[in-house]
């Protein structure tokens, strides 16, 4: 049995992406003239890529601009892990591109979802904070448009916490935290409302609906019957 030639990147999301959606600004509900349209991808490698020495690659970026994408193996890895970036992707209200195996995916959000979600969140949130923090001692003011993502990730966190749900829509919260990027809200204000929202998302852990750990058994079914298809593909096609 040999393996087909390692595949470039870029001809790994033309031709294999599963699922496709847009992210950032245009996706939480915070959009203006200028925001940039920000596409994230999933794609799947087919299965006779990883029997040779050189292993297809974990993510791509491109072959547009602003366009990120990762191998369905190590996207399932980094959301069982509730990577923030990864299960927002998963919970996108701007799909681009959904095949049968994209679909499946995203029937198992829930499966991903867990109270792990308040570690992973409130952690990328104080590492992002400590580099606000640094901007503040140098330049006497945050970069306002982090400070308004700090608050949005943190308002998710609680809200997913509380309701067992992801949403990414801020809502009604969307002109307040505009005021928030347009720097009209002072830094200790936001420094108060980035301390409470810690705490009350440490406070909703106990009661939260979420499981404890995210359902790897149901997510590794998926990925082993996936890989099985496209090997079997692959050898119907000789």
């Amino acid at each position: 049995m040999t393996a087909p030639p390692p595949a470039p990147a870029h001809t790994l999301v033309r031709d294999h992406t599963i699922y496709s959606c847009v992210m950032g600004s245009r996706a939480f509900g915070l959009a203006t003239e200028d925001s940039d349209t920000d596409v994230r991808g999933v794609f799947l490698a087919p299965t006779p890529l990883f029997w040779g020495f050189t292993k297809p690659p974990t993510h791509a970026e491109g072959p547009a601009e602003e366009q990120f994408s990762w191998e369905l193996e190590r996207f399932c890895d980094l959301a069982l892990r509730a990577n923030p970036n990864i299960l927002e992707c998963l919970h996108s209200p701007l799909p681009l591109h959904t095949d049968p195996r994209g679909e499946e995916l995203l029937s198992l959000r829930p499966a991903f979802l867990s109270r792990q979600v308040h570690q992973t969140f409130v952690g990328y949130a104080q590492s992002q904070r400590r580099k606000i923090d640094a901007d503040v001692r140098q330049y006497g003011a945050p970069r306002w448009k982090h400070a308004m993502h700090l608050l949005r990730l943190l308002m998710s966190c609680l809200d997913l916490l509380r309701t067992g749900e992801l949403t990414l829509d801020v809502g009604d919260a969307r002109d307040p935290l505009l005021a928030v990027k347009r720097g009209e809200v002072p830094w200790p204000t936001i420094e108060n409302r980035l301390a409470a929202l810690v705490e009350e998302s440490s406070a909703a852990v106990s009661a939260s609906p979420l499981p404890a750990l995210p359902d790897r058994a149901r997510v590794e079914d998926f990925l082993i019957r996936t890989r099985r298809e496209s090997a079997l593909a692959y050898e119907e096609s000789r």
